[in-house]
């Protein structure tokens, strides 16, 4: 496989890109953290149902465009450019993904036309830490007559407060667990907001003896734990592609003003020692742009190899969006780091999105054990 897009998905990419760019500049991201931290644009999001964005992950079967991970990664990308807020990684990356790997084909006929036509979204409760350890479930599920009795409580939920479904991961027997669709309002469910570093909103959901019908369970005769290890494996490319997009613009923000920023009457980019840095970075990209690619094209086919394409591109875009955003911050001074200047919200989305669904040590660490370190 070569390291390129189809023209398909070059035209996707660019038709998110004039979307976001007229439709989610990052003033925007400002407006709507002054206005009480408003979780996204909800107009702006049914452009994006509109668009067909919604559909791109599902199954052709159940009439969605199954247009691939490659495809969705491009659309990331062109979200992690202007810092848009919607829930496409939510309700489309994650919970689409759920379901299209479940095996619970009622559940999937009723609820992939909702996530499509924009009527529902939904997000998956899977973090109990204060880091990614994934696998590691004090949430439990008993089975009492045709009920789940599930108690236990998820942290860092993204978009838990805006869903209308939750896709609760829980142990159901000793070492093994399953993954339940639940109603965000249902008895027993408390949410509780958190607003981050990047104003986005994330969530602490604790369950109470919440009862949920055993047809509620995605995964009938799939083990959970196959299904989570393909799940993380997307997870961590696709939030890789938004990485990608605020590495570029973080990039880009700071070339133009290596150019514009004038001391002793010269631009300070023409000064060596700001070139050998901004060159440092950009070769730093190019392997960025690589490895996203062969992650999101390794589990659109399938690879055998791609849970370690999935590390790595997490790992490496966790290691550069860092030296890319510090290097953006020095290069601008103070300036850097007031409301004033767009480049500190992507220091700000870089720092969440280096933690989320885990660090860069956290993935070298599983990229050792799979090469036997």
């Amino acid at each position: 496989m070569g390291l390129i897009i189809s023209e398909e998905q070059k035209l996707l990419k660019e038709s998110a890109s004039e979307l976001l760019k007229v439709k989610s500049p990052l003033y925007k991201l400002r407006e709507l953290r002054d206005q009480n931290y408003i979780p996204y644009d909800k107009s702006l999001w049914n452009e994006m149902v509109e668009m067909g964005w919604t559909a791109l992950l599902i199954p052709e079967k159940y009439n969605g465009l199954n247009f691939g991970y490659l495809g969705m990664g491009q659309i990331l990308e062109e979200t992690g450019k202007t810092l848009c807020k919607s829930p496409l990684i939510s309700s489309c990356l994650l919970s689409s993904s759920v379901m299209s790997l479940c095996d619970n084909e009622a559940l999937k006929a009723k609820e992939f036309p909702l996530i499509m036509n924009g009527k529902k979204t939904m997000t998956l409760a899977l973090e109990e830490n204060s880091y990614h350890k994934p696998y590691d479930f004090k949430t439990k599920a008993k089975l009492k007559g045709e009920n789940y009795i599930i108690n236990g409580s998820k942290t860092f939920v993204i978009d838990g407060s805006t869903s209308d479904e939750i896709i609760l991961v829980a142990e159901i027997v000793q070492g093994e667990f399953g993954f339940f669709l639940i109603n965000a309002n249902q008895k027993g469910i408390e949410i509780k907001k958190n607003i981050l570093l990047d104003s986005g909103i994330y969530s602490d959901i604790s369950f109470k003896e919440v009862i949920v019908n055993k047809e509620k369970l995605l995964n009938i005769k799939i083990k959970g734990k196959e299904l989570l290890k393909d799940l993380l494996a997307i997870a961590y490319s696709g939030l890789a592609s938004e990485m990608l997009g605020v590495i570029l613009e973080s990039f880009n923000i700071t070339i133009n003003y290596l150019k514009e920023r004038q001391q002793f009457g010269v631009p300070i980019g023409s000064y060596q020692a700001l070139q050998h840095r901004a060159s440092k970075m950009f070769s730093e990209i190019q392997l960025c742009k690589s490895i996203v690619i062969k992650s999101l094209q390794s589990i659109d086919y399938a690879d055998k190899q791609r849970f370690k394409y999935a590390h790595l591109a997490k790992a490496k875009l966790g290691k550069t969006i860092k030296l890319v955003t510090n290097e953006a911050i020095q290069m601008h001074g103070g300036i850097g780091v007031t409301d004033d200047a767009d480049i500190g919200f992507y220091m700000k989305r870089a720092r969440v999105l280096q933690q989320l669904f885990g660090d860069y040590n956290f993935h070298l660490d599983k990229l050792a054990v799979i090469k036997k370190y």
